[in-house]
Protein backbone atom coordinates (compact mmCIF):
# COMPACT_ATOMS: atom_id res chain seq x y z
CA UNK A 1 0.00 0.00 0.00
CA UNK A 2 2.88 2.48 0.78
CA UNK A 3 4.27 1.77 -2.58
CA UNK A 4 0.84 2.10 -4.34
CA UNK A 5 0.88 5.46 -2.61
CA UNK A 6 4.53 6.51 -3.27
CA UNK A 7 4.13 6.03 -7.03
CA UNK A 8 0.58 8.03 -7.33
CA UNK A 9 1.80 10.70 -5.55
CA UNK A 10 5.25 10.82 -7.67
CA UNK A 11 3.13 10.84 -10.97
CA UNK A 12 0.96 13.82 -9.22
CA UNK A 13 4.35 15.51 -9.33
CA UNK A 14 5.35 15.19 -12.42
CA UNK A 15 1.83 15.55 -13.47
CA UNK A 16 2.28 19.24 -11.87
CA UNK A 17 5.36 19.60 -13.02
CA UNK A 18 4.49 19.47 -16.77
CA UNK A 19 1.64 21.91 -16.39
CA UNK A 20 4.24 23.97 -14.78
CA UNK A 21 6.44 23.97 -17.57
CA UNK A 22 3.75 24.03 -20.47
CA UNK A 23 2.64 27.16 -18.98
CA UNK A 24 5.32 28.81 -18.27
CA UNK A 25 6.69 28.17 -21.58
CA UNK A 26 3.29 29.72 -23.34
CA UNK A 27 3.77 32.53 -21.58
CA UNK A 28 7.29 32.95 -22.35
CA UNK A 29 6.64 32.32 -26.29
CA UNK A 30 3.43 33.73 -26.34
CA UNK A 31 3.82 36.60 -23.31
CA UNK A 32 0.93 37.86 -21.40
CA UNK A 33 2.83 38.62 -18.21
CA UNK A 34 3.85 42.37 -19.19
CA UNK A 35 7.66 41.23 -20.12
CA UNK A 36 9.31 40.82 -22.68
CA UNK A 37 8.53 37.50 -24.97
CA UNK A 38 11.65 34.85 -25.73
CA UNK A 39 11.63 35.98 -28.99
CA UNK A 40 11.62 40.04 -28.28
CA UNK A 41 14.37 38.74 -25.53
CA UNK A 42 16.63 37.40 -28.02
CA UNK A 43 16.06 39.88 -30.77
CA UNK A 44 17.05 42.64 -27.97
CA UNK A 45 20.15 40.68 -26.88
CA UNK A 46 21.45 40.18 -30.44
CA UNK A 47 21.04 43.73 -31.49
CA UNK A 48 23.00 44.59 -28.44
CA UNK A 49 25.51 42.41 -29.33
CA UNK A 50 25.74 42.70 -33.21
CA UNK A 51 23.79 39.85 -34.48
CA UNK A 52 26.69 37.35 -32.33
CA UNK A 53 24.12 34.32 -30.83
CA UNK A 54 27.04 33.21 -28.82
CA UNK A 55 28.43 36.87 -27.48
CA UNK A 56 24.10 37.23 -27.05
CA UNK A 57 23.44 34.46 -24.84
CA UNK A 58 26.52 35.01 -22.72
CA UNK A 59 25.21 38.48 -21.75
CA UNK A 60 21.11 37.07 -21.70
CA UNK A 61 22.71 34.37 -19.27
CA UNK A 62 24.74 36.83 -16.74
CA UNK A 63 21.27 39.00 -17.00
CA UNK A 64 18.85 36.35 -16.13
CA UNK A 65 20.91 35.60 -12.80
CA UNK A 66 20.52 38.67 -11.89
CA UNK A 67 17.21 39.05 -12.32
CA UNK A 68 16.23 36.04 -10.63
CA UNK A 69 17.77 36.79 -7.56
CA UNK A 70 15.83 40.39 -7.15
CA UNK A 71 12.94 39.42 -5.39
CA UNK A 72 11.34 43.43 -6.57
CA UNK A 73 11.60 41.58 -10.27
CA UNK A 74 9.90 38.03 -8.48
CA UNK A 75 7.11 39.86 -6.64
CA UNK A 76 6.19 41.92 -9.78
CA UNK A 77 5.84 39.17 -11.88
CA UNK A 78 1.70 38.88 -10.41
CA UNK A 79 0.13 37.08 -13.80
CA UNK A 80 2.02 33.97 -12.14
CA UNK A 81 -0.90 33.37 -9.65
CA UNK A 82 -2.98 32.25 -12.95
CA UNK A 83 -0.73 29.09 -13.00
CA UNK A 84 -2.40 25.61 -13.20
CA UNK A 85 -1.05 24.03 -9.94
CA UNK A 86 -0.13 26.13 -6.89
CA UNK A 87 3.62 26.69 -6.07
CA UNK A 88 5.40 29.51 -4.19
CA UNK A 89 5.51 32.78 -6.90
CA UNK A 90 9.19 32.98 -6.27
CA UNK A 91 9.63 29.43 -7.39
CA UNK A 92 7.66 29.78 -10.39
CA UNK A 93 8.93 32.98 -11.20
CA UNK A 94 12.33 31.42 -11.11
CA UNK A 95 10.96 28.15 -13.45
CA UNK A 96 9.62 31.42 -16.12
CA UNK A 97 12.79 32.97 -16.35
CA UNK A 98 15.00 29.85 -16.93
CA UNK A 99 12.36 28.81 -19.76
CA UNK A 100 11.90 32.31 -21.09
CA UNK A 101 15.68 32.25 -21.25
CA UNK A 102 16.42 29.09 -22.77
CA UNK A 103 13.91 29.66 -25.56
CA UNK A 104 15.59 32.85 -26.31
CA UNK A 105 18.44 31.03 -26.39
CA UNK A 106 16.91 28.38 -29.10
CA UNK A 107 15.55 31.08 -31.11
CA UNK A 108 19.23 32.81 -31.02
CA UNK A 109 19.99 29.69 -32.56
CA UNK A 110 17.77 30.14 -34.86
CA UNK A 111 15.19 27.37 -33.74
CA UNK A 112 11.54 27.51 -34.09
CA UNK A 113 10.15 27.82 -30.54
CA UNK A 114 6.93 27.08 -32.16
CA UNK A 115 7.76 23.09 -32.65
CA UNK A 116 7.27 20.33 -30.26
CA UNK A 117 10.94 19.17 -30.40
CA UNK A 118 12.26 22.75 -29.75
CA UNK A 119 10.13 22.97 -26.63
CA UNK A 120 11.19 19.58 -25.68
CA UNK A 121 15.18 20.66 -25.70
CA UNK A 122 14.22 23.82 -23.81
CA UNK A 123 12.77 21.55 -21.26
CA UNK A 124 15.56 19.23 -21.20
CA UNK A 125 17.96 22.47 -20.71
CA UNK A 126 16.28 22.87 -17.13
CA UNK A 127 18.15 19.49 -15.98
CA UNK A 128 21.32 20.86 -16.18
CA UNK A 129 23.97 18.31 -15.87
CA UNK A 130 22.08 15.10 -15.94
CA UNK A 131 20.94 16.22 -19.62
CA UNK A 132 23.62 14.15 -20.76
CA UNK A 133 21.83 10.73 -19.39
CA UNK A 134 18.46 11.74 -20.89
CA UNK A 135 19.96 12.31 -24.03
CA UNK A 136 21.65 8.74 -24.36
CA UNK A 137 18.81 7.17 -23.32
CA UNK A 138 16.76 8.69 -26.53
CA UNK A 139 19.11 8.59 -29.16
CA UNK A 140 19.77 12.44 -28.92
CA UNK A 141 23.75 13.25 -29.01
CA UNK A 142 25.44 16.84 -29.20
CA UNK A 143 27.61 17.74 -31.39
CA UNK A 144 28.88 19.92 -34.85
CA UNK A 145 26.00 22.60 -35.41
CA UNK A 146 23.33 21.15 -37.10
CA UNK A 147 20.08 22.55 -39.13
CA UNK A 148 17.08 22.63 -37.47
CA UNK A 149 15.46 19.67 -39.64
CA UNK A 150 17.57 17.47 -38.05
CA UNK A 151 15.60 17.91 -34.93
CA UNK A 152 12.01 17.36 -36.36
CA UNK A 153 12.56 13.71 -36.64
CA UNK A 154 12.13 13.00 -33.88
CA UNK A 155 8.33 11.94 -33.03
CA UNK A 156 6.13 12.40 -30.79
CA UNK A 157 6.67 9.55 -28.77
CA UNK A 158 9.86 9.92 -28.21
CA UNK A 159 9.17 13.83 -27.25
CA UNK A 160 6.09 12.73 -25.01
CA UNK A 161 8.97 9.93 -23.13
CA UNK A 162 11.49 12.61 -22.84
CA UNK A 163 8.99 14.85 -21.40
CA UNK A 164 8.36 12.55 -18.73
CA UNK A 165 12.14 11.51 -17.92
CA UNK A 166 12.71 16.00 -17.95
CA UNK A 167 9.66 15.61 -15.12
CA UNK A 168 10.40 12.74 -12.75
CA UNK A 169 14.72 14.19 -13.34
CA UNK A 170 13.28 17.75 -11.98
CA UNK A 171 11.25 16.59 -9.16
CA UNK A 172 13.57 14.11 -8.19
CA UNK A 173 16.35 16.97 -8.24
CA UNK A 174 13.66 18.98 -6.30
CA UNK A 175 14.19 16.50 -3.50
CA UNK A 176 11.75 13.93 -2.21
CA UNK A 177 9.16 16.28 -1.80
CA UNK A 178 9.04 17.28 -5.16
CA UNK A 179 9.41 20.78 -6.09
CA UNK A 180 5.52 21.51 -5.60
CA UNK A 181 6.09 21.41 -1.83
CA UNK A 182 9.22 23.38 -1.81
CA UNK A 183 6.91 26.24 -0.05
CA UNK A 184 8.59 24.49 3.09
CA UNK A 185 11.80 25.88 2.10
CA UNK A 186 10.67 29.43 1.87
CA UNK A 187 11.34 30.62 4.85
CA UNK A 188 14.68 29.72 4.85
CA UNK A 189 15.17 31.69 1.70
CA UNK A 190 14.17 35.31 3.21
CA UNK A 191 11.43 35.41 0.53
CA UNK A 192 13.68 35.46 -2.59
CA UNK A 193 15.73 32.48 -3.77
CA UNK A 194 18.75 31.17 -2.73
CA UNK A 195 22.04 32.85 -3.96
CA UNK A 196 23.06 29.41 -4.69
CA UNK A 197 19.93 28.25 -6.45
CA UNK A 198 20.45 31.82 -8.32
CA UNK A 199 24.27 31.69 -9.21
CA UNK A 200 24.56 27.79 -10.07
CA UNK A 201 21.40 26.52 -11.51
CA UNK A 202 20.27 29.37 -13.89
CA UNK A 203 24.08 29.46 -15.27
CA UNK A 204 23.88 25.97 -15.55
CA UNK A 205 20.67 26.03 -17.58
CA UNK A 206 21.70 28.74 -20.11
CA UNK A 207 25.37 27.19 -20.71
CA UNK A 208 23.31 24.11 -21.33
CA UNK A 209 21.06 25.86 -23.84
CA UNK A 210 23.71 27.48 -25.44
CA UNK A 211 25.26 24.33 -25.87
CA UNK A 212 22.55 22.79 -27.30
CA UNK A 213 21.36 25.65 -29.90
CA UNK A 214 23.72 27.13 -30.22
CA UNK A 215 27.30 25.45 -30.14
CA UNK A 216 27.21 22.32 -30.81
CA UNK A 217 23.24 21.83 -31.60
CA UNK A 218 21.31 18.13 -31.38
CA UNK A 219 20.91 15.39 -34.02
CA UNK A 220 19.08 12.46 -32.97
CA UNK A 221 18.89 8.70 -33.88
CA UNK A 222 16.39 5.96 -33.90
CA UNK A 223 19.13 3.27 -34.50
Amino acid sequence: MFNMVTRTDNQDEKSNMMKVLDYAYEKATTGGLGLETAIELAEDYLQKNDGDPEKAAESLISWQIAKAGTAGFLSGMGGLITLPVAIPANIAAVVFIQIRMSAAIAHMGGYNLQQDQVKTFVYMALTGNSIADIAKDFGIKFGVKVAESAIKKIPGTILMKINQAVGFRLVTKAGSTGLINMGKLVPFLGGAISGAFDSVTTRMIGKTAKKMFITEGVTYSDE
